[in-house]
């Protein structure tokens, strides 16, 4: 039982959150604080090294716990810190409520003497939520700091009756690589839209093929909330998704950051007022955002010559508007000031954005968000964004170089396109694990190229949708893929590259186009 329906129309996500807040008796308490440990000596640790809680913490009030030994850890998942080269999260779960949990930490799986208190923040749906009212999810924390750049450490979770370090449970540790200290080639994964689905799973294995050093999901995360619209209304929501969708990707993410944007189907009215506390109970991201309580996931990152900024979309988003307006402009003046910073930037060659809501694509779904067109869309011109990555349309597609709403140069499959002077490049690669939209258009991709003058589309706007006309369209893909990203540095004055390829669920090559800046 949520909200009527006839209210939830009418009603704000924050204005829905206190109306369900005075119909269900919460069991849970909030508490605020950071737990900060003694300095992690040896050769692989900064003296001072901490772990620390990101956000307030959901802890039920008295939990009963069952024998430690019987109950084993699941859903790891990595998150880089504000600054990948010294800080990284290790977040998992456990079915029940278990006693000490901790992790256990070193530069050697025969050495995991260092041992760290973790974060607990329990999640609680009420009773009459979907078919998981009245279920409590535990899920686990330990913010690493101080750690060595480019360094490989060796970990593994536990509790009371679970040592990761015993003989028969060395199977379970896993490892992370922070971030190197200088410019080196690295290569990174993207995709959208994944949810819990064989095509999920086989997409999990071929990204883990590709060694990559960090994957961002960009929004539409496991589906626990099937509907998408930020309503309570949806009887279909199922917080025990999310138990599966961390299981299934556990495979990829115990050892590569996992680095998340929020999608619409990621607003879950029923845990906070701007429904992202389910997502701050699961995820441990950069805290270095405009507004950390009301967009938890928005925030950047610098891995190497490339800066990674996450937005939220759903912020500015006419077609689903359950948060439309919730910053009230604080998130698109933040995106300005890093774009700017990181131009100034001798470090940092690219700059790469990646959200949710697609700024242009001609699915017959979703097709383009006015919204992101309005708000970010001139700002990614002003600064010369490198690249943009987006889900929403569950398919693969790809644009010729955009500038001002028109095609500023058509950029073949093979071809390079240089932002500094011509425009920006967008890819929607949202066809990671749920079911596939449609185009108006034939597939267009690699070997299997059928141009077209024109593709039919519309996009979002206040008013509503307005179809339009496109040139940009440039590649077409219906069927599971996923995003692969070389990053090339250079000696300054020359050109490093993106070299960006899409990969289909077959492993075959879809799509692959270079862009090139000369290196600061």
């Amino acid at each position: 039982m949520g909200v009527p329906e006839r209210l939830a129309e009418r009603m704000s996500m924050a204005e829905q959150h206190e109306y369900l807040r005075a119909r269900f008796s919460r069991r849970t308490m909030i508490r605020g604080g950071a737990v900060t440990l003694g300095a992690v000596a040896g050769g692989a640790f900064v003296p001072g090294a901490t772990a620390r809680a990101a956000v307030p913490t959901q802890s039920v009030a008295s939990a009963e716990t069952v024998d430690g030994s019987l109950v084993a850890p699941f859903g790891r998942h990595l998150a880089f810190g504000n600054d990948p080269r010294t800080e990284i999260t290790i977040s998992w779960q456990v079915p029940v409520a278990v006693k000490k949990p901790f992790i256990r930490v070193g530069a050697h799986p025969w050495d995991l003497s260092r041992k760290i208190e973790a974060e607990v923040r329990t999640l609680y749906t009420p009773a009459g939520v979907g078919a998981s009212g009245d279920h409590t999810q535990y899920y686990l924390h330990a913010k690493l700091t101080h750690l060595r750049a480019g360094q490989t450490y060796y970990y593994g979770v536990g509790h009371a009756g679970f040592d990761p370090a015993e003989p028969h449970l060395l199977g379970t540790l896993g490892t992370f690589t922070t971030a190197p200290a200088q410019k080196t080639p690295f290569t990174f994964t993207a995709f959208g839209d994944q949810g819990v689905s064989y095509h999920a799973l086989a997409n999990d294995s071929l990204i883990l093929g590709q060694n990559p050093v960090f994957h961002l999901h960009a929004g539409d995360i496991a589906y626990g909330d099937p509907a998408g619209q930020g309503k309570t209304t949806d009887t279909g929501f199922d917080s025990r998704t999310w138990d599966q969708f961390l299981y299934q990707t556990e495979s990829v993410a115990k050892q590569i950051p996992w680095m998340v944007s929020y999608g619409n189907h990621d607003m879950e009215a029923w845990y906070s007022p701007n429904g992202y506390g389910g997502e701050e109970a699961r995820w441990t991201l950069p805290d270095n955002g405009p507004d950390k309580k009301n967009l938890p996931g928005v925030y950047s990152f610098v891995y190497g010559n490339t800066a990674v900024i996450s937005l939220d979309p759903n912020d500015v988003s006419f077609e689903i508007p359950a948060n439309l307006g919730l910053s009230g402009g604080t998130q698109t003046t933040w995106f300005e000031a890093q774009l700017k910073k990181f131009r100034a930037s001798k470090d940092i060659d690219f700059i790469v954005v990646f959200f949710h809501h697609c700024a242009y694509c001609t699915s017959t779904a979703h097709a383009s968000e006015g919204g992101v067109r309005q708000e970010w869309v001139p700002l990614f011109e002003k600064y010369t964004v490198d690249l943009v990555i987006n889900g929403h349309n569950h398919q693969y597609e790809r644009t010729d170089v955009i500038k001002g709403d028109e095609v500023a140069k058509k950029l073949p499959i093979g071809g390079t396109a240089y932002p500094e002077t011509e425009g920006v490049v967008y890819v929607t690669a949202g066809a990671a694990g749920r079911s596939l939209y449609a185009f108006s258009a034939p597939d267009s991709y690699e070997g299997h190229e059928h141009e077209v003058d024109s593709v039919a589309s519309f996009v979002n706007l206040k008013g509503g949708k307005q179809n339009e006309t496109v040139a940009w369209s440039r590649v077409r893909y219906l069927n599971y893929s996923f995003l692969r990203v070389d990053v090339v540095p250079a000696p300054k004055g020359h050109y490093a590259e993106l070299k960006v390829q899409g990969i289909a669920e077959t492993g075959d090559r879809i799509d692959h186009f270079t862009v090139a800046r000369k290196a600061k």
